[in-house]
């Protein structure tokens, strides 16, 4: 169990989650393209060294075109790794990494923990996509979305706040007012640091316990203290129904 809380789950009206590292394991769906592809070019670096590519490469290029279609920024970010090892990219490999979402597997607990949240609360998408891609992705979600939160739709991309306070215009909507707002996420560079900065508490669900850097994300850019961390989205739920059964 992670860090324990005197935070009243059950006080939350409604729950946002991060999509991508939260829900669906895109780690693992990421280096599936990257193995090969560094294999087919005779490189030979390790997940660690691919995975923190990837995370310079998005970075730069979300900040670079906020605009662009999470597609466009998956080639943009292929192009990118493949030139940081002087490799070029040709055109049947450069559609490789951007056409792999929708196959990015969700992580064993997501489903089951998220039809029982749905019991208890409105839940939200937060996420660093855009629709047609997050329309193959919620095929293995299990659940139907209250809202969705793109930010294709925001023409930004976390940790930009402006995703937060679409997702909090979104809720208003709903009579819930940003402390009854629970956010749930992997990345505390995309999520924490701006969801805390508009006075959101949050959930850091820690899937890379155990593992040496921070992955497919960037290091946090300063400190921040969730409310709650968890390993998993079983363990959250586990934590909500202790807190609702008083035990």
């Amino acid at each position: 169990m992670g860090k324990q809380t005197a935070l009243r789950l059950p006080n939350f009206k409604a729950l946002t989650f991060d999509c991508y590292g939260t829900l669906i394991d895109w780690e693992s769906g990421i280096l599936e393209v990257l193995r090969p592809w560094a294999a087919r070019h005779g490189l030979a670096p390790n997940d660690a060294e691919l995975l923190d590519a990837f995370a310079e490469a998005e970075t730069a290029c979300q900040q670079a075109t906020p605009q662009a279609l999470y597609p466009d920024i998956l080639r943009a970010v292929h192009a990118r790794i493949a030139a940081r090892w002087g490799k070029p990219l040709p055109a049947d490999e450069a559609k490789l990494l951007a056409e792999s979402v929708g196959s990015w597997p969700a992580f064993a607990d997501t489903v089951p923990a998220l039809e029982r949240l749905q019991r208890w609360h409105r839940l939200v998408i937060v996420s660093n996509i855009d629709r047609g891609s997050f329309a193959r992705t919620q095929e293995k979600l299990g659940v139907l979305w209250d809202a969705v939160i793109t930010a294709e739709e925001v023409g930004a991309y976390k940790p930009d706040v402006r995703m937060f306070r679409r997702a909090l215009e979104v809720v208003a909507q709903w009579d819930i007012r940003p402390d009854q707002v629970l956010h749930v996420a992997q990345s505390l560079y995309h999520d924490h640091i701006p969801a805390k900065a508009l006075g959101l508490k949050t959930v850091w669900v820690n899937r890379r316990r155990g593992s040496a850097g921070w992955g497919a994300t960037p290091p946090p850019a300063e400190n921040v203290a969730p409310d709650v961390v968890v390993e998993t989205l079983a363990e959250l739920v586990k934590l909500e129904e202790q807190q609702r059964l008083g035990t």
